[in-house]
């Protein structure tokens, strides 16, 4: 007869089945069924989602950075993960950047790309870059008092069109002042005080 301890410890040192590790993600890491299977279809991708996930503390801004960027950089390059020029420490490090609002999501492609060219890590290519966000609401001010300036004309259509004419043009401003601010403010900032610089 065998002891039943004895199981229970050799189960303990069975792998994980894919199924359990999808079952895990989806319940653990709160991820759709769809984005667990993906990220458990081999263990090789999953342990760089888990290794990445340690370090940026959040499993949909992984899951969306290893199925999305990742995942197209290694078929344009016909990689497998184990042999991604980005390290599961190096994407989890980006990760932290934009949720901590160093840099946008749209200059942490920039940022992606550097790292897969060996230009080091986030960090230090946002310092050599000079990419770090503008979260400063007195020079984000700045920038858009500028280019309202620059568009004094759009500005009086603006005010004097209509709500659906209104929502087109809010999107005019947008482009123009990540423009003027070459990508770095921080969009949601200028979101917030274009809305009252305009409605003002």
């Amino acid at each position: 007869m065998i002891e039943r301890s004895f199981l229970d410890e050799l189960r303990e040192q069975l792998p994980e089945l894919p199924t359990q590790k999808r079952k895990r993600f989806e319940q653990e890491f709160m991820l759709s069924t769809y984005d667990a299977s993906v990220l458990t279809s081999s263990r090789e991708m999953a342990d760089y989602f888990e290794a990445a996930l340690a370090i940026s503390k959040d499993a949909k801004l992984t899951a969306n950075w290893v199925m999305g960027e990742l995942s197209s950089l290694l078929n344009k390059d016909n990689l497998d993960i184990q042999d991604s020029p980005i390290s599961a420490t190096q994407l989890g490090q980006l990760l932290v950047r934009i949720k901590d609002n160093t840099i946008s999501g749209n200059i942490a492609k920039t940022v992606f790309e550097a790292i897969a060219n060996g230009e080091g890590d986030a960090d230090s290519i946002i310092e050599q870059r000079g990419l770090k966000q503008v979260t400063d609401s007195g020079a984000i001010e700045a920038i858009l008092d500028e280019m309202l300036v620059a568009n004094a004309t759009e500005v009086e259509e603006y005010r004097a069109a209509d709500e659906n004419r209104r929502k087109r043009m809010f999107g005019f401003f947008i482009g123009q002042a990540m423009r003027v601010s070459k990508g770095k403010a921080n969009p949601q900032q200028v979101n917030e005080l274009l809305k009252q610089k305009l409605e003002g």
